[in-house]
C-alpha cells in the first residue's frame, strides 16, 4: 500500500475554545494507491502558516512510499532534512504524518493501534482536566470553577496560578498564586491531584520562591518550572526544591528527550506525539524513560485526533501516570470531529477498539471547517495561556 497524496488541512470556527491556539487544528489527510485514508495532527500555535508550509515540504518526502514501513519512512526524511533536530515545523510535520501512517496500517490489518504496539497493558487511562479555568481570576473564581471539575468525576486538574508574570516574580504574585493554589487544594480536598503549570517561564531564582511556597498543597507535580532550554536553571531548581518536576512538551525527538533524563532533569515526562516524532518515536521515549524510572503524562493540548492516538499509546505504556485532558473544554466542533469517540466518564477514558487510531473522523465536518492557514493575531495575553488569566487581582 502506497502513498498517493498528502494534504495539510487548517481547521477554524467562530465557536473558539479555552484558548487562541485552542481554536485552530491542523490535520494531515494521507491516503493511499487502493483509497484508503489515515489521519494525523500537526501543533498550530502561532506557527499555522509556517507549518502548513512545512507540510507541503516534508510531504514531498513520503510520496510513493510504502505505508506499512513507518520506521524507514521516518528515517527516510530524517535523512532529507539537515535541520530536522532544531526545527519545530519540520518535527511537528513529519510527526503528523507518522501518526497517519500508523492509523492507516491499524486499518489495513483492522486492529485499534494499541494491538500493533503490544496490547493494552489498561483498558481505561486516567486523565486530568486542563482548560478549565478559562477566565478565573480571583482565588474565588478557581475554587467554584475548581469544584465543578471535580463535580465531572475528575480526579486532577491542572492550573497556572502566575497571572501575567514572567521570568521572575514578586512577593505580590507569590501571594496571588499561593492564594488561588489555596483555595483550590481546600474545595478539591486531598484525595484529588492538583498539578501546577508553569508555561516554563520562570527563571531559577523565581522558581525556586514559588516552589518553597507552593510545596505545602503537595502537587502531583511542577510543570516546566523554568524555561526549557535553562539547562543550568534545570539543574539550580532540583538542588533546591523537593518537588517533582515534569517537563518535555517541546522536545522534538528522540537523543533531546535522552539529555534531559540522564541529567536527572525530570521526575515525568510529557513527551507531546504530535511534534516528538509521532508514534515511531513517541513509544520510544516512554520506553527510554522506562529505563530511567520516569513516568509518562503525555501533554495533549492541542486536538481531538492527537488526544485519540494518545489514548492508544498511553493504554500500553507501562509507566504512565495519568494523562492531559482537554476533551471537555474543546470548542464542540472539536469533539464533533471525532463523533464524540472518546468521552471522559469519572476522569478516565475507554481506549476505544476501532482500527487505526481508534476514532472515525467526520470527513464532511473537516470540509465544513476548512480554513486559510493565516497568521494568528498577537496580543498582550500570549496564546499560550488559557484565555482570560493573564492578569492579577
Amino acid at each position: 500500500m502506497k502513498i498517493q497524496e498528502i494534504t495539510p488541512i487548517v481547521l477554524s470556527s467562530k465557536e473558539k475554545g479555552a484558548a487562541t491556539w485552542a481554536s485552530t487544528m491542523i490535520v494531515v489527510k494521507v491516503e493511499t494507491t487502493d483509497g484508503m485514508v489515515g489521519y494525523g495532527e500537526a501543533v498550530p500555535t502561532l506557527r499555522v502558516s509556517q507549518v502548513f508550509s512545512a507540510l507541503k515540504q516534508v510531504s514531498k518526502g513520503f510520496m510513493g512510499q510504502e505505508v506499512e514501513r513507518v520506521e524507514r519512512n521516518y528515517h527516510r526524511w530524517y535523512t532529507q532534512d539537515f535541520y530536522l533536530s532544531r526545527s519545530f515545523e519540520s518535527a511537528t510535520s513529519l510527526s503528523a504524518i507518522d501518526i497517519a501512517l500508523w492509523d492507516l496500517l491499524g486499518k489495513e490489518l483492522g486492529a485499534p493501534l494499541n494491538k500493533l504496539l503490544g496490547g493494552k497493558f489498561r483498558d481505561e487511562v486516567p486523565v486530568y482536566a486542563n482548560g478549565w479555568y478559562k477566565d478565573c481570576v480571583t482565588p474565588q473564581d478557581f475554587s467554584v470553577r475548581a469544584k465543578e471539575v471535580v463535580g465531572k468525576g475528575y480526579k486532577g486538574l491542572k492550573f497556572d496560578p502566575f497571572g501575567a508574570y514572567f521570568d521572575w516574580i514578586d512577593e505580590r504574585g507569590l501571594k496571588q498564586a499561593e492564594e488561588r493554589v489555596k483555595a483550590v487544594r481546600e474545595s478539591v480536598g486531598d484525595e484529588v491531584e492538583i498539578m501546577i503549570e508553569h508555561h516554563g517561564r520562570f527563571n531559577a531564582n523565581s522558581a525556586i520562591s514559588i516552589a518553597k511556597r507552593l510545596e505545602k498543597y503537595n502537587p502531583l507535580f511542577m510543570e516546566e518550572p523554568v524555561h526549557h532550554e535553562d539547562i543550568e536553571g534545570y539543574r539550580k531548581y532540583r538542588s533546591h526544591t523537593q518537588v517533582r518536576v515534569a517537563m518535555g512538551e517541546r522536545l522534538i525527538g528522540l537523543k533531546e528527550t535522552l539529555f534531559y533524563l540522564r541529567e536527572g532533569l525530570v521526575d515525568i515526562l510529557q513527551p507531546d506525539i504530535t511534534n516528538v516524532g509521532g508514534v515511531t518515536v513517541g513509544r520510544k521515549v516512554a520506553s527510554m524513560a522506562e529505563a530511567f524510572d520516569v513516568e509518562i503524562a503525555f501533554h495533549n493540548a492541542f486536538g481531538s485526533i492527537q488526544n485519540a492516538v494518545s489514548i492508544q499509546l498511553a493504554s500500553v505504556i507501562p509507566n504512565l501516570v495519568i494523562l492531559e485532558n482537554f476533551y471537555d473544554w474543546f470548542p464542540k466542533w472539536k469533539r464533533d470531529l471525532v463523533r464524540n469517540g472518546t468521552p471522559v466518564e469519572n476522569g478516565r477514558v475507554k481506549v476505544p477498539d476501532r482500527p487505526g487510531i481508534g476514532v472515525e473522523v467526520d470527513e464532511e465536518l473537516l470540509e465544513e471547517l476548512r480554513a486559510d492557514p493565516v497568521p494568528l493575531e498577537v496580543s498582550d495575553e500570549p496564546v499560550w495561556v488559557v484565555g482570560g488569566t493573564w492578569r492579577g487581582y
